[in-house]
């Protein structure tokens, strides 16, 4: 018996492949790494794609952007078991897993709307990760403890 499987994106030469994505949260991906397509770089997002690991999964490629393990590092909140591909003329020449920081800087917001980082100061959010299964994060400022769904809101 012979497996055929159809190719829905296509391969990048130069970029970063994140795939094992949860099913749903490419957007929520995209702006926690602030891509949005104005740099110009080609984006392609698949989401909902059949998996033989999670049934479901998205998948994101990143054509001429290889990004760091601190950017993918933010993903650990929203997928934790998403997969980082850095690709070279076509070829995986590093492959790596998301780890969640001791602390995200900027990239969430704080889930209580009266604390200082989410008024009109120039204050940066900074959530502290202070459990890790599941994830629960307090806020700097105001010392809010939120979990994952709160912060995907």
């Amino acid at each position: 018996m012979t497996e055929t499987y159809d190719l829905r994106i296509n391969r990048i030469k130069h970029g970063t492949v994140l795939d094992h994505i949860v099913a749903g949260r490419a957007f929520n991906v995209l702006s926690a790494l602030d891509i949005n397509g104005m740099d110009g770089n080609q984006v392609s997002v698949a989401m909902n794609v059949s998996s033989k690991q999670y049934s479901k999964k998205d998948i994101i490629k990143i054509e001429n952007r290889i990004l760091a393990v601190e950017e993918t590092n933010r993903l650990a909140l929203i997928t934790p078991h998403s997969t980082i591909n850095i690709i070279e003329n076509y070829e995986i020449t590093e492959k790596r897993n998301v780890e969640l920081p001791k602390k995200f800087t900027g990239v969430f917001k704080c889930t209580n709307p009266t604390c200082i980082s989410n008024s009109s100061e120039p204050i940066i959010s900074e959530l502290l990760i202070i459990n890790n299964d599941p994830p629960r994060l307090k806020c700097k400022y105001c010392t809010r403890i939120s979990l994952t769904e709160e912060i995907l809101k």
